[in-house]
C-alpha cells in the first residue's frame, strides 16, 4: 500500500479511537444515537476500501511503467521503419538475376540426377534484398507481395535432347521448359510467371530426374525475379 493510503488508514483508525472515547463519555441517549461499535465498524470498512485502493494504485503504477516501455519500443520501431522508407523511397526493393555457371567453368552438362534438384545459379548479377541464395538456388520471399519470375534453359548437346526444368513454389511445379525430342541438340527456351508470395515462400528452378541442361560462357541458363508490388 502506498504511503498516502497508509496515512489515510492511520487517520481513520485514530478518528475511530477518538469517536469511541468521546461517545463513551456522553449520556445514554447519545450512545443510542451513535453507537461506538457501529462507528468503528464503518471505519474498518473504510480502511479495507483504502487498502484495496492502495493495491489497485500499485497495479496501475506497474501498468503505467509497462505502457511507457511499450511506447518506447513502438517509437523505436517507427524510427526504424522511417529509416527504411528513407532508404528505399517508401517501397520494399527485391530483385535478383543469376546464371548457372561461374566465369571460368568449362562448358558441359549439369545432370543427370536420380531425383529432382534445384539448379544452383552460381553467378549472381544482382541480388537486391538478398532474397536469392546462390548456394541453394532458392529464392525466399521476405516481403508479402506479387512477384515476377523468369527462367531460361538450353538442352544438352546430345541427340536426342533430354532436358526438362520446372519453376516450383514451395515444391509445387508451376511452369516448365523442356526439349526431349528431335534430331538437333542446340535448342533453348524460356518461361515466366507472375505469382503472389507470402513471407517465407520458396521459389526455385528444378531440374527433373534423369534430365540434363547444357551451359558455357554464353550463359544460356538464367533465373531472375523481382517484386512487382507488396500486398
Amino acid at each position: 500500500m502506498s504511503s498516502r493510503m497508509k496515512g489515510f488508514a492511520f487517520f481513520l483508525l485514530a478518528l475511530c479511537s477518538c469517536l469511541s472515547g468521546t461517545q463513551g463519555q456522553g449520556d445514554h441517549e447519545d450512545q443510542k444515537a451513535c453507537c461506538p461499535s457501529d462507528t468503528c465498524s464503518l471505519m474498518k470498512e473504510l480502511i479495507s476500501i483504502a487498502e484495496k485502493l492502495g493495491a489497485m494504485g500499485e497495479k496501475l503504477g506497474t501498468m503505467g511503467d509497462n505502457l511507457r516501455l511499450m511506447e518506447t519500443r513502438l517509437q523505436t520501431s517507427e524510427n526504424e521503419v522511417e529509416e527504411l522508407k528513407r532508404l528505399t523511397g517508401g517501397r520494399p526493393q527485391v530483385a535478383f538475376s543469376a546464371t548457372l555457371w561461374e566465369t571460368g567453368d568449362a562448358p558441359g552438362n549439369t545432370g543427370p540426377f536420380t531425383t529432382p534438384i534445384p539448379l544452383q545459379y552460381k553467378k549472381v548479377f544482382s541480388n537486391t534484398g538478398s532474397s536469392y541464395n546462390p548456394a541453394t538456388g532458392i529464392f525466399t520471399a521476405t516481403v508479402k507481395g506479387m512477384y515476377y519470375f523468369r527462367f531460361s534453359m538450353m538442352n544438352n548437346l546430345n541427340t536426342p535432347p533430354n532436358s526438362v526444368v520446372c519453376l516450383t513454389k514451395n515444391g509445387q511445379r508451376l511452369v516448365s521448359v523442356w526439349d526431349t525430342t528431335g534430331s538437333d541438340a542446340n535448342d533453348s527456351g524460356s518461361n515466366a510467371v507472375v505469382i503472389p508470395l507470402e513471407v517465407g515462400d520458396n521459389v526455385c528452378v528444378e531440374l527433373q530426374a534423369n534430365r540434363l541442361v547444357h551451359d558455357d560462357i554464353m550463359n544460356y541458363n538464367t533465373f531472375s525475379g523481382f517484386l512487382l508490388f507488396p500486398m
